[in-house]
């Protein structure tokens, strides 16, 4: 008899990613993938997708995984989202426009406005300023919208006719009172009197979303009594995915962006929306920090000297930490966190012969290293610790980098094996549910797969690079503080 699988699927903003899992030998067995891309715009500041590509991708990618396996022997699936996009449906289950993505920023004007009213920085990717926004530019569609649904929903509602929502992702609308894990009536009615009511019923995370429609088992080969898992977003499934289901045990992510998180027993609520109020996948909270500036800035400098990785890294390796005094801060793109923009990158502490690239290179590296510590010394200000670091993403495959990153934060570091995060996160949601075990107990008996390596800080470089970290901190205030 076949061992049991499980599906994974991440729906991404550039594609979706399927994985096989087999608990039993607790190891990915079958992968799939299919790539898209957001609808293209003149429009300033408008990011939209169709979620029927959600649906196209999601399929062929689960086909393409399921092609080498027996799929009789799936169980259970669960997917994973991108946050914060917003599915408006009619009372007939069909989509009425175009979702708006998180990265869809034509909102901001609704933003600001929600944020003057409710005394909190809502930034214009969660999904409430995308609700309000077509209210005010499309009121015919508005009046159509009958539910309210997040790409994972979506996804959910398409493979077993059920609208439901979880704390995990419902925590990236802004309209979620995330202490106590329920929607948030009075900013909810502050958009609409009857928003409320098309918001749909939220589930907890160790539940059943249902059975998959006999259309869907047909279309994908699989048995009609698979489950569907709750899913969740790609931050809380990423977390899951780490094996960051425990207080002290952090994600950081090196990519285009920066992203910091881990879980917490207790919500973390940030008024000036520099720290994402989430509730993570597991019914605890997942607060989270999202620099705009990361492997873009290195890569400014790497190719400015036309130089390639190694040769590079080499040449920042002999620099000393610190820089010698220069720091980058790296706001080439404007910024998020902090909230600035309109702030630019900026190099200070120039000297005769400093325009060197290994020095650049290093001092690239540290500002967004530095940029991501100023999100965990926030954190820390709320009571929540870090005692390890699991470090995913393009930059974390760069040696130096990762020595950067122990010697600032004082913390050891650990890189997860597994590329797609996400998805494994959800497939090992899925095996739990299936089992009927919550789901920090089933991946402490089934943890995802870490490479040998510990990075251990040196404690020798403590004070060189707080020196560093508080010039980079004071300079960007005196430069870029409203």
């Amino acid at each position: 008899m076949s061992s049991p699988l499980f599906l994974g699927l991440d729906v991404g903003t550039q594609g979706c990613k399927a994985i096989v899992y087999n608990a039993k030998e607790n190891k990915v067995v079958s992968r799939g993938a299919y790539n898209y891309e957001i609808l293209k715009s003149d429009v300033p500041g408008r990011a939209e997708q169709h979620p029927s590509l959600w649906i196209q991708g999601g399929v062929a990618a689960l086909n393409e995984a399921l092609s080498s396996v027996d799929r009789k022997s799936v169980k259970a699936l669960s997917i994973s989202g991108q946050q914060h996009g917003f599915v408006p449906v009619d009372e007939s289950g069909e989509v009425i426009r175009n979702a708006k993505l998180w990265c869809d920023v034509e909102s901001v004007e609704e933003a600001k406005q929600l944020s003057k009213e409710w005394d909190w920085t809502l930034v214009p990717g969660f999904t409430a300023s995308k609700i309000l926004w077509l209210k005010n530019n499309e009121p015919e569609n508005f009046s159509k919208l009958a539910k309210v649904l997040l790409p994972h929903d979506y996804f959910d509602y398409f493979l077993t006719g059920r609208y439901c929502m979880e704390a995990g992702d419902a925590s990236g609308t802004g309209l979620f009172d995330t202490a106590n894990r329920t929607y948030d009536a009075k900013r909810l009615g502050s958009i609409d009197s009857g928003l409320e009511d098309k918001f749909p019923q939220l589930i907890g995370p160790n539940e059943v979303v249902g059975t998959i429609r006999s259309e869907v088992a047909q279309e994908l080969g699989l048995s009609p009594d698979v489950q569907v898992a709750p899913g969740s977003g790609d931050n809380q499934m990423s977390a899951l995915g780490a094996g960051a289901v425990h207080e002290g045990t952090w994600v950081m992510s090196l990519g285009t962006s920066g992203t910091l998180f881990g879980l917490s027993t207790k919500p973390v609520l940030d008024p000036s929306g520099a720290v994402s109020p989430f509730c993570d996948a597991t019914g605890s909270w997942l607060p989270l920090l999202c620099t705009m500036n990361c492997t873009t800035v290195t890569e400014e400098v790497r190719k400015s000297f036309g130089l390639d990785h190694e040769t590079i890294t080499q040449l920042a390796e002999k620099e000393p930490a610190g820089s010698s005094g220069v720091n980058f801060l790296p706001y080439i793109t404007g910024e998020r966190t902090p909230n600035w923009p309109h702030s630019s990158g900026v190099l200070t502490g120039l000297r005769p012969g400093s325009m060197r690239p290994g020095l650049l290179y290093r001092a690239a590296m540290e500002g967004a290293t530095f940029s991501l510590l100023a999100g965990l010394k926030k954190m820390e200000s709320y009571g929540v610790k870090a005692t390890e670091i699991r470090v995913v993403g393009g930059g974390s495959k760069n040696r130096l980098w990762r020595r950067i990153i122990a010697d600032s934060f004082q913390l050891p570091l650990r890189f997860p094996t597994e590329p797609e995060s996400a998805a494994l996160g959800a497939a090992l949601q899925a095996a739990a549910v299936h089992a009927g075990v919550a789901t920090p107990e089933f991946i402490d008996s089934h943890s995802p797969p870490l490479a040998d390596l510990v990075v251990e800080p040196d404690a020798s470089k403590k004070d060189v690079y707080e020196a560093a970290f508080q010039r980079h901190y004071q300079i960007g205030k005196q430069i870029f503080e409203p």
